[in-house]
């Protein structure tokens, strides 16, 4: 959690806000299929977690940030376009939104979604 103190009080950016700031950002990035967590965190969406954070975490420092995201591509993109464009995509929305310097935004590619096969439709 970041605290600044400043002439009327102390603003508290939580980790969970910055990591629902770089989710929704790299959902919005043409070619992402979805983020990509772990069993655990599947397990803690069962019970309320938000599913913008999963596969993502936070390292704070003083007035800076570095985020590692996990996420699955679309079948047929390029993968290093897909996660540069997460990379600036997250950069640019986490510092807009917390006025924190975004030191790196890691991205981990874990898997592709498949293509669904097309159901034949009966001739009758």
């Amino acid at each position: 959690m970041i605290e600044n103190v400043q002439e009327l009080g102390v603003i508290k950016i939580s980790d969970e806000v910055v990591a629902t700031a770089a989710g929704i950002a790299a959902m919005q990035v043409p070619g992402v299929h979805g983020l990509y967590g772990t069993l655990r965190e599947g397990l803690a969406e069962l019970i309320g977690k938000k599913a913008a954070t999963r596969g993502i975490t936070v390292q704070m420092g003083e007035d800076s940030v570095a985020l590692s995201l996990s996420i699955e591509v679309e079948f047929g993109v390029r993968i290093q376009d897909v996660a540069w464009k997460v990379q600036q995509g997250v950069k640019r929305r986490v510092e807009e939104m917390t006025g924190l310097m975004v030191r790196e935004v890691n991205v981990n590619v874990q898997g592709v979604s498949t293509p669904k096969p097309q159901k034949e439709k009966s001739s009758i």
